[in-house]
């Protein structure tokens, strides 16, 4: 089956966060990590049949929507998951949060690194407890954890925030780092909360998520697994995630810290997210070409633009660009506004525990993002 990424949709009045934003005004939305591409279709005709029956109850998180996710991640990871150890979340947010509540009590730290997804800054904060963070180091090819660092601020740290892949640089970490990340987590007796949100989205050919919990067996005891098909297959809209947790009393903890507050999936989620992970792989191949061809032009263009600078994205639609030469040497006092005043509108860095960065996602129609990296240009060189 061809599936139509080329073709740009008419998202100026769709309501939607990313294009609210700037409605009325000649900016390109590439800031929130959503696509501007049509959900898998096997998604779409589920979501109508659901509609056309015309009855929206309660729906329950039964065997069908269970064995669609350990099925899927039995195919894709190779990581065989008792059922009983899935938790249906209405976003991946709400994991976070719940999982720095699980872990520790109040006024334990909670430990990251930076730059990394806001959510990772705020959940600690909402539940009263200290934040420890440490920076990634930028290599000549790649962001790299700082593990001395790590080892010198962990102590303590009842929960580990650990994006993986990693939401804002684009790295898919290699085995040798979580093999690093899990020793260290057992070292200081630290849960680890993997946002695997990403996971579909490796660029590389051929190249396979591994599952921290899955890759390390001696730590999923102390893991809580975040997944979702939003970002994969586009769509966040749906509010379906899940939670992998084998570990009862943690598992425990974790629904005890929802009661009362998280709502169940809603009908048409629960729908959605079946039927992505049941029928949407060759639509989520077809994506993976494009995003590859999108990365590579991103790459390029920004490899042209003095004063800017990114590594290569392994895996996400996003690319973490570093503006602070270019902002220092035009006196900018603020890149993300520059550019929002050129045209296009990103995600800043600040946000990401990283001022002079922007985030550009490039999850969109070939002819959109030309013109989005079409005003990059033309603001740096101004």
């Amino acid at each position: 089956m061809a599936f139509d990424f080329e073709t740009p949709l008419a998202l100026e009045n769709a309501r939607t966060l990313k294009w609210a934003r700037y409605a009325g005004r000649d900016v390109i939305p590439m800031w929130v990590a959503d696509m501007d591409f049509r959900s898998p279709p096997c998604v779409i005709e589920a979501l109508q049949g659901a509609v056309a029956r015309g009855h929206f109850a309660y729906q329950a998180e039964d065997d069908a929507v269970l064995s669609a996710i350990t099925t899927h991640l039995e195919e894709q990871y190779g990581w065989r998951v008792d059922p009983s150890w899935i938790v249906c979340l209405p976003g991946l947010v709400v994991g976070i949060n719940l999982a720095v509540r699980a872990s520790g009590e109040p006024g334990d730290p909670v430990f990251c690194s930076t730059p990394v997804y806001p959510p990772f800054l705020a959940a600690p904060k909402n539940s009263g407890r200290p934040l420890r963070t440490t920076e990634l180091k930028r290599g000549e090819t790649r962001w790299e954890y700082d593990f001395d660092a790590v080892e010198a601020v962990l102590p303590g740290c009842k929960t580990w925030l650990l994006c993986h892949p990693h939401n804002p640089v684009g790295r898919a970490w290699d085995e040798s780092e979580l093999a690093r990340i899990a020793a260290l987590a057992e070292r200081h007796d630290s849960v680890i909360c993997s946002d695997e949100i990403h996971c579909g989205l490796l660029l590389a050919p051929g190249a396979r998520h591994r599952p921290l919990a899955f890759a390390h067996p001696e730590i999923a005891h102390r893991t809580i697994t975040l997944m979702a098909p939003s970002k994969t297959f586009n769509i966040p809209g749906l509010g379906a995630a899940f939670a992998v947790i084998p570990d009862a009393e943690l598992r425990r903890r974790f629904q005890r810290a929802a009661a009362g507050i998280v709502p169940h999936v809603g009908q048409l989620g629960l729908i959605g997210m079946e039927a992505a992970l049941r029928g949407a792989e060759p639509w989520r191949q077809a994506l993976l070409e494009v995003l590859r061809r999108n990365a590579a032009e991103v790459e390029a263009t920004v490899a042209a633009q003095p004063g800017l600078a990114m590594t290569p994205v392994e895996a996400t639609y996003l690319a973490w660009i570093d503006c602070r030469e270019w902002a220092k040497d035009k006196g900018i006092a603020n890149a993300q506004k520059a550019l929002e005043a050129a045209g296009l509108g990103l995600s800043d860095g600040s946000e990401f525990g990283a001022p002079g960065f922007v985030r550009l996602n490039f999850g969109c129609p070939p002819t959109v993002l030309r013109e989005g990296l079409k005003r990059l240009a033309t603001a740096v060189i101004k």
